[in-house]
């Protein structure tokens, strides 16, 4: 197993990270650091001997914290930011359908489950009633509160 950054590599985090109870001073699920931050890695190590956790420092939010090399991208690879993350409530902005069929009406009520960052315009995979869609972002409008 040979980590992909080293010390000193400038990082992008993919994911919002939250505390899972591991970070002091923080109540659990707090958020620590927001998707896209660039940070710096200062160390890597292995968990359960399968797993390189590395040791980030965001400098803007001045924490350090540890990421899993799948929650990391290189700070210099392109970065698309999107309009939602993983758990937020979206709306259908207009009807969508499935080979004209139609399964989602506007205005019903969804969670982000992933984000498609492969695809331009950027989508979604959203979760409305029980079932899983591909979403593209414009298609579907932010949720003040949950349903």
């Amino acid at each position: 197993m040979k980590p992909t950054y080293d010390f000193g590599d400038r990082v992008r985090v993919i994911r919002s990270l939250r505390n899972d109870g591991t970070f002091p001073g923080q109540e659990r699920g707090a958020m620590l650091v927001r998707k896209g931050s660039i940070g710096y890695v200062r160390e890597w190590g292995t968990f359960l001997q399968d797993n390189i956790i590395y040791q980030v420092h965001f400098v803007e939010e001045d924490r350090i914290v540890g990421c899993r090399e799948q929650e990391l991208i290189s700070g210099s690879a392109p970065w698309i930011a999107g309009q939602f993350q993983f758990g937020d409530w979206v709306s259908a902005a207009l009807p969508l359908g499935i080979n004209g069929s139609p399964v989602v009406t506007e205005g019903q009520v969804g969670q982000i489950m992933d984000e498609i960052r492969d695809v331009q315009p950027m989508a979604y995979v959203v979760l409305f009633e029980g079932r899983l869609f591909r979403v593209p972002e414009m298609a579907l409008v932010p949720r003040v509160c949950e349903p």
